[in-house]
């Protein structure tokens, strides 16, 4: 039946949410006049470790750390970087050339996460599917929320493709049996994509129909 359905991460791939989270939590640990690790920031797996890296952040600032007003600080700073946020590069023509294809999304976060952003995108009304990390009992690299996203298109694996940002979503895309276009976002060494069926450095640099027919 060939390609119908294109299945989109969404973190670091639609939007690059992940350098805002990763300015947020900057931000905090300076206001305790320390500086973040940045080389452990980034987990090889989808989810929350939002809680981890508060545990980090307690740590280094002591008994004197207070996780409420610490909290409540660096999603204030996080909402403002995301109020400002657009799709990446080349994302919105793709999207704006998708017509007669079947459009999901497939995240590790929660929906309450997820929604929300692509809200402000403009583009919600685009996407048929969207698939949750909520919905699931597993993250990436477990494939399960590809597998829902597939289930609700009705769908198999060969109809579609899997565009993702990091090592762990191009092993959950192929897990799940999908071809995968990996877009490395800032903060990923493309090298760490070779197993992805194709690598582009931007969704700029080819065509969403060049894409398809590669």
């Amino acid at each position: 039946m060939g390609i119908t359905a294109l299945i989109f991460d969404f973190d670091g791939l639609l939007m690059d949410t992940e350098s805002t989270q990763l300015h947020s939590w900057q931000y905090e640990w300076r206001q305790h006049g320390l500086e973040l690790d940045v080389t452990t920031f980034f987990a090889d797996h989808g989810g929350d470790v939002s809680e981890l890296r508060y545990a980090a952040l307690a740590a280094a600032v002591g008994s004197g750390y207070d996780r409420v007003s610490s909290h409540a600080r660096r999603i204030e700073y996080r909402d403002s970087l995301n109020a400002e946020l657009e799709l990446r590069p080349g994302i919105r023509e793709w999207l704006d050339s998708a017509d007669g294809f079947r459009l999901a999304v497939a995240s590790s976060s929660p929906a309450a996460w997820v929604l929300p952003l692509l809200e402000k995108s403009g583009y919600r009304s685009r996407f048929e599917v969207v698939a949750c990390g909520d919905e699931v009992g597993a993250h990436k690299p477990d494939p399960a929320v590809y597998s829902l996203a597939l289930r609700r298109l009705e769908i198999s694996a060969d109809q579609a493709i899997a565009f993702e940002d990091t090592p762990h979503g191009v092993a959950a895309a192929k897990a799940a049996g999908l071809r995968c276009v990996a877009i490395p976002n800032p903060h990923t060494d493309p090298a760490r994509l070779a197993a992805a069926d194709l690598v582009l450095a931007s969704a700029a640099d080819m065509s969403l129909a060049e894409v398809v027919s590669s």
